[in-house]
């Protein structure tokens, strides 16, 4: 019995992999393909990409729109979470990334229910609310710029429905939000301690801060 949070420590991870995670051969290539990437840092855990499918698969989600694709580990989750009319809109900006995204996706056979679009996300999810489709997601996931966090979920509060979810990755930010802030707080710091902070108030909508990974708030439509 715990009155909190188990301690992660690495025994203790491996054994969650261990009995927990059914990651298969073509996620785990993606995964080391990546983890040699310069800005590997940016991958999420496969126990957090397995998490999401859950939750996607438990909303019975057919719509979902990602900030932030990278090598395409949670896309790719996601979509295997979909029924076969499901979709995802995947923001990213860089195409050097997400060609890697796209190779895997199309070994998987789910290239087309991944709908890539490359541009500032603020620019595709304006689209999005522009051409009618506020309130027609299921389920939305920010693993992106964390300055740009703000305004990536304003947005996805428009477009996820009621009852959809937003799940929003990097709010642990290993640790360091929950150090005393200081004047060699970086940037992305302050903006994730300012977002949380935010969000914790945000009466819009139902709120739990999961610690896994890098820390996965979820944040449910009211």
């Amino acid at each position: 019995m715990s009155n909190r949070t188990l301690e992660m420590t690495d025994a203790v991870y491996d054994y969650l992999l261990d009995v927990s995670l059914r990651e298969d051969a073509l996620l785990a290539r993606l995964r080391e393909e990546t983890a040699n990437h310069p800005m590997a840092v940016m991958q999420i855990s496969p126990e957090q990409g397995q998490f999401m499918a859950m939750l996607v698969s438990l909303l019975g989600a057919v719509r979902c729109v990602e900030v932030g694709v990278f090598t395409g580990y949670s896309s790719l989750c996601m979509a295997r979470a979909l029924p076969e009319d499901g979709t995802i809109v995947a923001c990213d900006v860089s195409e050097e990334y997400t060609n890697i995204a796209r190779r895997y996706w199309a070994e998987a056979g789910l290239a087309e229910r991944i709908d890539l679009r490359l541009a500032p996300a603020t620019e595709t999810l304006d689209s999005l609310l522009e051409s009618g489709e506020a309130g027609s997601f299921d389920f939305g996931f920010i693993d992106a710029d964390k300055e740009n966090y703000p305004a990536y979920y304003e947005r996805l509060l428009r477009l996820v429905r009621p009852g959809g979810l937003i799940a929003v990755d990097n709010t642990l930010w290993s640790g360091r939000l929950a150090d005393e802030p200081g004047d060699d707080d970086d940037a992305d710091t302050l903006a994730l301690r300012a977002f949380n902070r935010a969000l914790h108030g945000d009466e819009r909508v139902d709120l739990s801060l999961v610690p896994i990974g890098d820390g996965l708030t979820l944040a449910r439509v009211r």
